[in-house]
């Protein structure tokens, strides 16, 4: 599970809804942002824009540190973390955006190497997050290189999954072809109708890279067609290069403000597909189109967006239909490709409207590709869930197979009653068909319900 799990290993030990699902073991640090290294107070100031922490003591600077309070914290669930470029630079720069100076990239290299040393399984890069929009290719490629040395994995969030979805792809590639060091696309995807076109070419030109230039690619996917991101990403490039603080100076000076609605009008956005999914001040908006915002509040969709963003200091989430089904279809089916989530681990909590790929990913796979779509036989697809993300990652000597001395993550499911229940309008609704799930040999899940086995491990890749 590619997860965006973070500090509700603290709030909701038992991730609940991630063992409901047949998931054991969880991957932290995606695209860019973990909890861990925190060396600088500056760093923790960086993560709040993304999650909210006032729940969590943070007694830890080192991962080696997190991984042993995380120890002391009895989880329902394996965990195991990528280290995020975003939080490596706020150790730093304050995460300002401009370029790093020599003196700051090596006082970076060295945070990293530390935290490999520790048992990160790599390091992630969010290029297409507000704190990466300006990321240098020279200091991707050279922290890049520092993962290559230590033997371990980048994974990428590309730049742009909509209009430049080739540039960044070729982006990704680059860093592979540099450094000679594993790369591994995360949720892939074309976004928006433009981009539509440029899929296909997008898989050519990693397929011609692992053939001709024997470039170690892969790449995860998730199986919804709505993506779940931040509504401030449907804004124009040039107003998310100056960090949040800019952002809402920009919206709200009237001089300003026009030029941002003038550059938004030229977007092809489909206003009647954008559902607010959880807005931090806003609760009256959450499951609501932008469109029927916009009607209800006699203002323009463009209009409505920014008013939005101010009223919750860009606190925003949404729910877009912007991917195609056949490209699910067609990446499920190459050989370099796993399954993922792209979820978050929650207990019983029934706030917002959270993704349903939180509570149904793996079984709507399993319910979509293999017993109703025939797309792949049940081997090729629990193999994309099991032993090879737990190869990629470095696991893959003592999990993801069922086999002797082998650590039992074992799910018992009814092939003929899996079938994911979650919706966009009703998220919270546990899949149909999974009987029983294994954590290192104890009974977590069992016939619906959570059993209180905390028997999670913390990962440390040597």
């Amino acid at each position: 599970n590619h997860s965006d799990t973070h500090w509700t290993l603290f709030t909701y030990p038992e991730q609940c809804n991630l063992l409901a699902q047949g998931i054991t073991t969880i991957i932290g640090g995606a695209c860019g942002a973990s909890i861990a290294p925190l060396v600088e107070t500056r760093a923790i100031q960086s993560i709040k824009k993304w999650t909210d922490i006032s729940r969590a003591n943070i007694n830890w600077q080192s991962v080696s540190e997190l991984f042993d309070e995380l120890e002391r914290h009895p989880l329902g669930v394996n965990f195991g973390m990528f280290v995020g470029y975003s939080t490596l630079r706020g150790n730093i720069t304050d995460d300002a955006l401009q370029e790093l100076t020599r003196a700051e990239l090596e006082s970076v290299k060295l945070i990293l190497t530390r935290s490999l040393d520790e048992g990160a399984l790599g390091l992630s890069f969010g290029l297409a997050s507000l704190g990466n929009s300006l990321a240098l290719q020279d200091e991707v490629i050279a922290l890049a290189r520092v993962v290559a040395d230590a033997g371990k994995v980048v994974t990428v969030h590309l730049r742009n999954e909509g209009s430049r979805l080739l540039p960044s792809i070729v982006e990704a590639l680059r860093i592979a072809r540099a450094t000679g060091v594993p790369v591994h696309i995360s949720h892939i995807k074309a976004i928006g109708r433009r981009a539509w076109q440029d899929f296909n070419k997008a898989l050519a030109i990693v397929q011609k890279a692992r053939k001709e230039e024997n470039l170690s690619i892969t790449v995860d996917l998730f199986p919804y067609l709505r993506t779940g991101s931040l509504l401030y990403n449907f804004l124009p490039d040039w107003i998310l290069e100056g960090g949040n603080s800019k952002i809402i100076e920009i919206l709200i000076d009237p001089s300003k403000r026009q030029s941002v609605l003038d550059s938004m009008k030229k977007q092809t956005l489909h206003y009647d597909k954008i559902v607010i999914a959880e807005a931090q001040k806003s609760k009256d908006v959450v499951g609501k189109t932008i469109q029927h915002i916009a009607q209800s509040g006699g203002l323009s969709p463009e209009e409505t967006v920014i008013e939005i963003l101010i009223s919750n200091d860009l606190g925003v989430t949404v729910f877009s239909k912007t991917l195609m089904s056949t490209h699910l279809v067609s990446i499920a089916r190459e050989p370099y490709s796993m399954f993922s989530s792209d979820g978050v681990g929650e207990g019983e909590r029934k706030r917002d409207l959270t993704h349903p790929r939180s509570y149904g990913a793996f079984p709507r796979f399993l319910h979509r590709l293999v017993v109703k779509g025939n797309i792949l036989s049940w081997e090729e697809a629990v193999k994309k869930m099991t032993s090879v993300p737990a190869s990629l990652v470095g696991l893959g000597s003592h999990r993801g197979l069922l086999k002797q001395g082998y650590f039992a993550d074992v799910v018992i499911l009814d092939p003929k009653k899996i079938i994911d229940m979650a919706t966009y309008r009703h998220p919270y609704q546990y899949p149909h068909g999974i009987d029983y799930v294994f954590v290192n040999g104890n009974c977590a899940f069992k016939k619906g319900k959570v059993t209180g086995a905390l028997a999670g491990k913390v990962f440390r890749r040597s």
